[in-house]
């Protein structure tokens, strides 16, 4: 298999770093390294990159820190690594602008399919600038016509469940933290009426899942947030 994918490793562990080494190059990518914050944003301002994975426990700069700066002026995906584990570590490197988190120690085949999920909403972000549909199964979504389809069936939604699943859409195959929706549909006000999101999210199912018990489409991450699957 080989992607030519331009991949950048802001790691300090040497261990790590050797096992993203291994599997990195024998997945196709090819790949940067760096041991700190500093010579990773180096990296990142100097090379056109596919992805950074980046770990949060850097020697010289928290990598919250390193996500903010990036995100100032790239879109490029960012994957998370890091031992904190906790729900609120996960949120705060998802609204600095991070795409996805990984947990440590993780499984070759989780990080793969996180990398291939984070790489894939960067090229859709890219087409819907070109072509604003987003499809997945049975569910199309036209941004322009402001229309909504599932198997062909037009779907009814308010304004608010529009703009909630449009929010999505723009961010499909990201966890999108629940004060991030907020923000985005509601205002900054409404940063912390997690209960919105549930009533709005819950009628949002019951129009375009087939099973809004069990989400095809629209998907929970538990004390997070939520994502739109792009696949």
């Amino acid at each position: 298999m080989s992607t030519d994918q331009l991949v950048l490793v802001i790691e300090d562990e040497p261990q790590i770093r050797r096992f993203l080494r291994a599997t990195l190059v024998n997945h196709g990518y090819r790949l940067i390294e760096a041991i700190n914050a500093q010579e990773g944003l180096a990296h990142a301002a100097t090379h056109n990159l596919a992805l950074i994975i980046l770990d949060l426990g850097l020697p010289d700069l928290d990598g919250l820190d390193v996500t903010r700066q990036v995100r100032e002026w790239s879109d490029v995906p960012i994957l998370v690594l890091s031992a904190r584990g906790q729900e609120q570590d996960k949120i705060a490197a998802l609204d600095a602008g991070a795409d996805d988190y990984l947990t440590k120690p993780f499984g070759v085949g989780e990080l793969l399919a996180r990398m291939r999920v984070a790489l894939r909403h960067a090229q859709q972000a890219t087409d819907a600038s070109e072509e604003p549909i987003f499809e997945v199964g049975d569910l199309k979504v036209d941004l322009t016509r402001r229309q909504v389809t599932v198997a062909n069936e037009e779907v009814h939604l308010t304004p608010i469940e529009y703009n909630l699943l449009k929010t999505l859409v723009q961010h499909a195959g990201k966890v999108v933290t629940q004060t991030q929706l907020l923000k985005e549909v509601w205002g900054p006000a409404y940063a912390a009426e997690s209960h919105y999101l549930r009533v709005y999210m819950s009628q949002l199912r019951r129009k375009i899942e087939i099973d809004p018990a069990r989400p095809r489409y629209l998907l929970t991450e538990p004390g997070v947030g939520y994502r739109l699957k792009v696949e």
